[in-house]
């Protein structure tokens, strides 16, 4: 009995992979990589945040997301990072960064902020432009109006990076 019960979960798994490479790379983590794609590239994205009325200026943002995103895709794929010639190729700038109260008081002063970060991003799939798109991804963190941005830059970077990285990393490799 043990034996038949040993052959069909082989024969499941068999027939699982199977599945799976007859229809592009998967990964467990969502991503469906066209075959042939071996290489990603981020270009550095640029802040252009501080061009825009509303929004300020911080400085290493452009650093510190253009590196989220290629430590993202390197940690959901199996995709080596390049500088040049990528089979996938992500480029883009920074639009927005700026702080907006949300809620008040009775005084009229803010209870409530709210810290927001868009990004124009750009995907060339240099092996098929049909998956090539041109999109903004935002998000947004809540605080404490007696906090500075100082205060909770950390938290509030790690939180929207991981969450604009992870919408980037769905809309051209998971498709959602």
């Amino acid at each position: 009995m043990k034996t038949s019960f040993n052959l069909w979960q082989g024969l499941l798994l068999g027939l699982m992979l199977l599945g799976w490479q007859s229809c592009g790379i998967y990964s467990f983590t969502g991503a469906s990589i066209p075959p042939g794609t071996e290489t990603f590239q981020v270009d550095y994205f640029i802040n252009e945040a501080g061009n825009r009325p509303g929004s300020t200026v911080e400085p290493g943002l452009d650093q510190d997301f253009t590196v989220a995103l290629q430590d993202y895709l390197l940690n959901q794929t199996s995709l080596s990072l390049t500088s040049t010639n990528g089979d996938l190729v992500y480029s883009g700038e920074i639009t927005q960064y700026s702080i907006t109260p949300m809620t008040s008081t009775a005084n009229n002063t803010a209870a409530q902020n709210r810290l927001t970060m868009t990004v124009n991003v750009r995907f060339d799939n240099t092996l098929n432009e049909d998956d090539s798109f041109e999109s903004r991804f935002s998000f947004f963190y809540d605080f404490d109006a007696n906090l500075q941005l100082f205060d909770i830059k950390t938290d509030a970077h790690k939180e929207i990076f991981e969450r604009i990285t992870q919408d980037i990393f769905n809309a051209s490799l998971a498709k959602w």
